[in-house]
């Protein structure tokens, strides 16, 4: 068949004409990964925020937190929002890094592989459905904390609020991309969440401000891109962050743009997706 004749075919009336961006299956996909993790909403959504929760009552109960100041503000007014947000990364990465892997574990990988879906469609779309779920869960945590007594999480710097919550879930949704191409078997991608992840999370200024570390583990906060999206995320509830806000932002969307690009090349490659 020539070209003219397949150009006919392609342009029949009713025919759908796919150009230059396939919205049609971005938003079908999207969808896709968003009600495979609101279906199970009280294990994916209210079990993270009560958990996350737990560690506010934790450091202000057992702790006394409530008679402690950090950075001029109250103990429980300063940890809430980082609790936010590292609940917020977390279920991101565990959002992203599922999708692909439970397609090459169960033999359903051609479900995105075949829809004639580009490479860079296919991660918008994954990364988009993590990012959601992580906005449901930090807002689920949000609701949790403002009915705490005591602590108050009412925003202040809005912009911040958006800016650092969207550079520091994007990221974890393109980490556990990545993780989710990388991994054959559950275990590892359970390794890079218990063993990168977490400590990552936990060690990036959420429950204490990195003014107060000896100068070397100062430096090596420095270094931890998840404090500069809790700091930044902070910001915007209290006004007082302990990093440069501009440093932070670029140094975010210096690494979305470094991981983007390696998922998109991954991705299009066929790396551990295709046989």
């Amino acid at each position: 068949m020539n070209t003219r004749s397949q150009s006919a075919i392609v342009n029949e009336p009713g025919v759908p004409v796919i150009r230059n961006i396939n919205l049609v299956g971005l938003k079908t996909l999207y969808i896709k990964e968003v009600r495979r993790f609101f279906k199970v909403q009280l294990q994916t959504i209210w079990g993270p925020a009560i958990t996350t929760a737990l560690f506010l009552v934790i450091f202000t109960v057992a702790l006394g937190g409530g008679k402690r100041e950090v950075l001029g503000h109250p103990f429980g007014d300063f940890i809430a929002p980082g609790l936010i947000m590292m609940g917020m990364m977390q279920n991101a990465f565990a959002n992203s890094s599922f999708s692909l892997l439970v397609g090459k574990m169960q033999g359903t990988i051609v479900d995105y592989l075949m829809p004639p879906l580009s490479s860079g469609e296919l991660l918008i779309a994954l990364v988009a459905g993590a990012m959601t779920r992580a906005v449901l869960v930090g807002g689920a945590v949000w609701i949790v904390m403002a009915l705490w007594p005591g602590v108050h999480v009412m925003p202040v710097h809005l912009w911040a609020v958006l800016v650092f919550g969207l550079l520091g879930t994007a990221m974890l949704s393109l980490i556990g991309v990545l993780t989710s191409i990388w991994a054959e078997k559950f275990d590892q991608s359970a390794a890079v969440g218990t063993f990168l992840i977490g400590p990552a999370s936990l060690l990036s200024g959420t429950f204490y401000s990195i003014d107060k570390l000896a100068p070397a583990f100062q430096v090596f906060s420095r270094f931890n891109p998840f404090h500069y999206a809790i700091s930044g995320f902070r910001y915007g509830f209290i006004g007082v962050a302990d990093s440069p806000l501009l440093a932070g932002a670029l140094v975010l969307l210096a690494i979305n743009v470094l991981l983007a690009s390696t998922c998109y090349v991954l991705l299009r490659s066929g790396w551990r997706l295709k046989a």
